[in-house]
């Protein structure tokens, strides 16, 4: 605490800056980027080799995490559907279908 010319305590706060790391890439140059529909934080990865551009970092649907993404692409390799992926998992079946659809056309490029 300190005491200004006033005679008023005041705190003072000191920030920590936190790096926050891109969850493709790794880097730690990141940048604010605006927020999303829901207010949420996004942020944007300036890495020019990274493929993934803007990120939030608390996602509100699970579906869109990417160790969920990740989850969604190796459970039919075991033999998983579409259905059990998406019970499993606790998201929507059309996230399911969308994850594998977006992951089979950029296998194929």
């Amino acid at each position: 605490m300190r005491e200004n010319q006033t005679g008023v305590i005041s705190t003072i706060c000191s920030m920590v800056l936190e790096p926050l790391p891109c969850p493709t890439c790794g880097s730690t140059d990141v940048v604010k980027h605006g927020q999303s529909e829901t207010g949420k934080q996004r942020y944007k990865c300036r890495n020019h080799k990274c493929n993934r551009s803007t990120f939030i970092r608390d996602y509100a649907y699970r579906g869109y995490l990417p160790d969920v993404k990740q989850q969604i692409a190796d459970m039919p390799v075991n033999g998983s559907g579409i259905r059990d992926t998406a019970r499993v998992l606790r998201i929507s079946p059309t996230t399911v279908i969308e994850a594998l659809k977006k992951r089979l056309s950029s296998a194929i490029d």
